[in-house]
């Protein structure tokens, strides 16, 4: 009990220092991109899809940095897997998202053809700097197709719809420092925490990885679907989930790779991550026969991801 309350305010503490990190740095990115005429296309598929995947990235690559392959992996798949059966459920909860399979193929398949990598790689046992180039090229290349074919968000606020003092350059310049000093501290707060509340509780690291640390690591998708949903856009909330999922595998786990290879334990390679590619395959079809995804789902959706976590914390 005492490791615990020792340990409780570092852990909470890194997942909150986190999520302002994010939210500083895409705000000031976002500013300073506008202020030097960047198309709107272009900074929703950069800067704010890369920006609310960077708490992932920093603990994916502290973990890795600090020799915890398996929260580092575990980070990546768990995030994953409560993208979709937390966060979609809880967006379907609060509104029911309707959806046209047609409408989102593209990043469906994108979505599914990562995980199909992801699950090859866990195979292998290892994610060394090749793969990661190739899993990083890989979504360049779908960035790019997706910019062309007109797909991304464009950005939510315009700067001239913002106070003056968040339009000021220097101000946005600021804004992206301390964003960036905020994630690499929160990051080591919260990997540190991870690592030393799963070895006084006797907890693998793969199940710290895969639950507190991935569900911390998400709060900024959860953040955004919620509010999507609360204001009826659904689309937003479960592109966010879609495309945040791609993500994940092809830039986080390529970064990571490439900076430091990791090693993928049998656990994780024969159980979680075929996890995550059958949400994935349940959340494609749920669009595709369902035409979108219901309260009844939701809730559905909500109680697999309870039963996962208890055995997982169980085991």
């Amino acid at each position: 009990m005492a490791t615990l309350l020792s340990t409780l305010p570092g852990l909470l503490g890194g997942l909150i220092v986190l999520s302002i990190g994010a939210e500083a740095l895409v705000s000031g990115a976002v500013t300073i991109a506008r202020r030097f005429s960047m198309p709107p296309l272009l900074i929703g598929v950069t800067i704010v899809g890369f920006g609310t995947s960077l708490p992932e990235l920093v603990v994916s690559l502290k973990a890795a940095l600090r020799d915890a392959p398996d929260i580092a992996v575990g980070n990546v798949v768990g995030s994953n897997i409560a993208n979709i059966l937390l966060i979609v459920g809880l967006a379907a909860i609060i509104a029911p998202i309707a959806a046209k399979f047609l409408s989102y193929r593209r990043d469906l398949l994108a979505m599914l053809a990562a995980s199909l990598l992801m699950l090859a790689l866990g195979w292998s046992g290892d994610i060394g700097r090749i793969a990661g180039g190739l899993m990083l090229a890989g979504l360049v290349v779908y960035l790019v197709y997706t910019a062309r074919c007109g797909m991304a968000e464009e950005t939510d606020v315009e700067p001239e719809h913002l106070p003056a003092w968040r339009r000021s350059l220097p101000v946005a310049g600021v804004s992206v420092v301390i964003g960036l000093g905020a994630l690499f501290l929160g990051a080591n707060w919260l990997v540190d925490g991870a690592i030393e509340i799963s070895r006084a509780f006797g907890l693998s690291e793969a199940a710290i990885g895969l639950t507190v640390v991935a569900v911390g690591t998400s709060l900024p998708e959860l953040a955004t679907s919620v509010a999507a949903a609360i204001r009826r856009h659904g689309d937003v909330a479960l592109g966010n989930v879609i495309g945040s999922n791609t993500f994940n595998i092809l830039g986080i786990l390529g970064i990571t790779s490439i900076i430091s290879p990791v090693e993928v334990s049998p656990a994780i390679a024969s159980t979680d991550i075929p996890v995550m590619l059958a949400t994935a395959l349940a959340l494609t079809a749920l669009i595709a026969f369902s035409r979108g995804i219901g309260r009844v789902s939701g809730i559905g959706l909500l109680v697999l991801y309870s039963c996962y976590v208890v055995w997982l914390l169980a085991g």
